[in-house]
């Protein structure tokens, strides 16, 4: 775990604000850790709990109900800040948002307008989804993963992978499928007896995210801690996973500006260069000026791109607060998604490789860690294949063919 802070002027007070700018301060100090935490494998308890305790959580709660009333824009845009100082800890907040947005932004129930009180004092949901037996993936009642009457209420038994952020969490949503087909949300506390997370995610990128293994022994689930699907509520409800994709987009976008920012500062502080190159100083050589401007502009495309997304979802939101048909509204907002993933991803990889280009065989060394932002990019871009996305936004649009609803768009 990370050292206390002492410097407290990095702590935002009062509620929180979509206004990235109180935010950077606290960004900024998140970031000067990224990388030896990365290097290290110093998971980032310390960042977290510093946002926690900002509310970053809130920003899409209502002001009037102690959030910041942040549109998607909004989010996305200081999302895309926190990523590209810590990749891994704006990775962590992804599953967060989204369970926060489907089940505590407009609370339907009691228990409900509990959930959202938690996310409003700075409270965080990680997810467990993911199955490894499921076919196909993304699709289908789960079966590893049961819940079972016991009682006036439930028994969760199974086992989730994939289970980002959950390890820092203090709650979290759980995918479960009945023995008669059916299949639930259910939200519970991390520390509630029967519940295991375990740390051991072994990706190439995004070390830190704590997207390893869930384990539920027995675990007691009360009967409104379980949201079955229904076709206008969470998981149910058409591109209900669209706002979850858009956030791996925006993170990635992220990374972008993190590559531009190192290789800003990898050419700045270079001494020498090679013999033939045009002019002895680094700073002055057209060819390495150059390859900063193709990162970017990289960077601000990945940028502009998730952004006109996040403007899609913005326009199903306002639809669905004020009770209007969005049906057509959030198939747009999936296309867009899927489109900016398509585009940013290659972005990414592209600015990646560039980094390597201004630094020499020096910038490669294990102990600068520039790899991780390659890794990180490639490891997001890796949870759907873009291809299956190109290829069904083809369709769309030589066919007809509708975009799939559920899962991964």
């Amino acid at each position: 775990m990370n050292k206390p802070v002492t410097d407290v002027s990095v702590r935002l007070p009062g509620p929180p604000v979509a206004d990235p700018a109180p935010w950077r301060r606290l960004i900024a100090h998140i970031g000067r850790g990224s990388s030896e935490r990365e290097h290290q494998r110093i998971l980032p308890f310390e960042a977290v709990d510093l946002l926690r305790e900002a509310r970053f959580g809130a920003l899409r709660l209502a002001k009037e109900g102690g959030g910041a009333g942040a549109s998607f824009r909004e989010l996305y845009a200081l999302a895309l800040e926190l990523a590209a100082a810590d990749a891994n800890v704006a990775h962590i907040f992804r599953n967060h948002f989204t369970v926060a947005e489907q089940f505590t932004r407009i609370p339907t129930d009691a228990r409900a307008r509990e959930w959202q009180q938690q996310v409003r004092d700075g409270a965080l949901f990680g997810l467990a989804s993911t199955e490894a037996n499921a076919s196909p993936a993304g699709g289908g009642v789960p079966t590893d993963t049961v819940l079972s009457p016991d009682g006036d209420g439930f028994r969760l038994d199974g086992v989730k992978y994939y289970s980002t952020g959950t390890l820092f969490a203090d709650a979290m949503l759980v995918r479960a499928g009945t023995k008669d087909g059916r299949v639930a949300s259910v939200i519970i506390p991390t520390k509630r007896e029967g519940l295991e997370v375990v740390d051991d995610w072994d990706g190439a990128g995004q070390r830190l995210t704590g997207s390893g293994t869930t384990r539920f022994h027995g675990v007691r689930v009360e009967a409104d801690e379980a949201i079955f699907d229904t076709p206008d509520r969470g998981y149910g409800l058409a591109y209900s996973n669209t706002q979850a994709q858009l956030f791996l987009t925006t993170v990635v976008a992220g990374i972008v500006r993190g590559v531009l920012e190192d290789a800003i500062a990898l050419v700045t502080r270079r001494k020498r260069s090679f013999y033939y190159a045009p002019t002895p100083n680094p700073v002055d050589d057209p060819f390495l000026q150059q390859t900063i401007g193709q990162i970017a502009s990289h960077a601000f495309a990945a940028e502009a791109i998730v952004l006109a997304a996040a403007d899609a979802l913005d326009r199903v939101s306002r639809a669905r607060d004020r009770n209007e048909p969005a049906d057509a509204l959030a198939a747009d907002a999936a296309r867009a998604a899927a489109q900016a993933k398509i585009v940013v991803d290659e972005l990414s990889l592209r600015a990646g490789t560039l980094l390597f280009e201004v630094g020499g065989a020096s910038a490669t060394e294990r102990s600068v860690n520039l790899d991780r932002h390659w890794r990180n990019a490639r490891t997001i871009a890796a949870h759907n294949p873009a291809s299956y996305k190109a290829q069904a936004i083809g369709a769309l649009l030589v066919k007809g063919t509708p975009l799939p609803s559920k899962g991964f768009f």
